[in-house]
């Protein structure tokens, strides 16, 4: 594992682009290092690579191509920490932040309440004192910390430096195979996934669940939806319902897909085109990378035949098949000079309640303030 780290540690003062991921529940590390500092932009989502991509999908994707790059695998086990935070507590910072946001949420409902839209996803940005040096280490406490999340950590030389451990699939393609996750409302974790669910939560779950259903139905068949249920990500606990299915057209495309659903209502808002809109004109800053998604687009991946009774010999041979996972870019934090950005934000309905909004974001930003104490 140290000779790993020290590879991609390398890679890194010489100031050339890598991603650095762990998927959740899995014990392999992988990192993809590409040979120049070239920046690729990613148009039609064709190309074999790890793509990141921006909230706003008038702005640039940017894939580190597998075909410029080299692969290096390692494991990487540890037991869970503890994620459990029994109290959140709002910095000077977040003090002062905390008449802007709570005035933001208030616009929030009453665009709501005016009928433009159902449901918008409003954020805010913190900071945090940071050395870059730490950033290998912080890395390894949120895979330690966050077992059930996807940890990165990508670099770009004309981009910059971004790290985060999310709860969140976007969508997975393997084959025809297709899954996606609606996930939304928080609350805090304590001890148990025995909780109750507050109306607002329910509703803010079921916006995202009905706008996948209706974005996946010409190009999605054999539908099938699982029962809400409260998961756990490190302090917190959210709704999750499951969504699979097969792809009706096995040379689907990918890139009218995804802007079918990116972004989804859970960071977003619904209808999607008029709560990016007053997001980008009411937030007064640039989301950038927070909110878009990351993972692994076209790769080509080894499946097992199945045994029958002919071609014996062939057993042993794996099947090649195209995969795409991607996640979207929740509890991250991009790096600058001496400073972390800490992205975190809260889903807005017409039952949310201001103080309780901004306290939602205070209890998200715990999720990676941890990492870098």
């Amino acid at each position: 594992m140290q000779h790993f780290f020290n590879r991609v540690k390398q890679h890194f003062s010489e100031q050339l682009p890598f991603v650095i991921y762990r998927k959740p529940k899995a014990s392999e590390v992988k990192a993809i290092l590409q040979n120049d500092d070239e920046l690729n932009i990613d148009l039609d989502f064709s190309e074999s690579g790890f793509v990141f991509s921006p909230f706003d999908v008038k702005e640039d994707s940017i894939i580190i191509p597998i075909s410029k790059s080299e692969t290096i695998k390692s494991s990487f086990s540890f037991e869970e920490g503890g994620t459990e935070i029994s109290e959140s507590k709002a910095s000077k910072e977040d003090k002062e932040q905390k008449p802007f946001h709570i005035n933001l949420v208030k616009k929030g409902i009453a665009a709501i309440e005016k009928g433009k839209f159902d449901k918008v996803v409003l954020s805010r940005v913190k900071t945090s004192k940071f050395h870059k040096k730490k950033v290998f280490a912080v890395f390894q406490k949120l895979i330690k910390n966050y077992p059930s999340a996807f940890v990165y950590m990508w670099y770009h030389p004309k981009v910059g430096l971004w790290l985060g451990a999310t709860p969140e699939t976007l969508l997975k393609i393997e084959g025809r195979n297709f899954s996606i996750m609606a996930l939304a409302g928080t609350q805090n974790y304590q001890s148990t996934l025995n909780v109750t669910w507050q109306e607002k939560e329910l509703k803010e779950q079921q916006f995202v669940t009905d706008f996948i259903l209706k974005n996946i139905k010409t190009t999605i068949d054999n539908i099938q939806i699982s029962d809400v249920q409260t998961v756990k990500s490190g302090n917190l606990l959210h709704l999750k319902t499951d969504i699979k299915g097969h792809l009706k057209d096995k040379n689907v495309n990918l890139k009218e897909l995804l802007y079918s659903l990116h972004p989804t209502p859970a960071v977003c808002g619904s209808p999607k085109e008029k709560a990016m809109k007053f997001i980008l004109k009411n937030e007064n800053y640039d989301r950038e990378f927070y909110t878009g998604f990351l993972g692994e687009l076209n790769f080509d991946v080894d499946v097992k035949p199945r045994i029958g009774n002919r071609n014996i010999e062939n057993r042993a041979y794996a099947l090649k098949q195209r995969s795409t996972q991607l996640y979207v870019n929740l509890r991250c934090m991009q790096i600058k000079e001496d400073k972390a950005l800490i992205y975190v934000g809260g889903g807005i309905t017409s039952d949310s309640n201001p103080e309780l909004e901004w306290e939602e974001t205070v209890l998200k930003s715990m999720v990676i303030k941890k990492a870098l104490q």
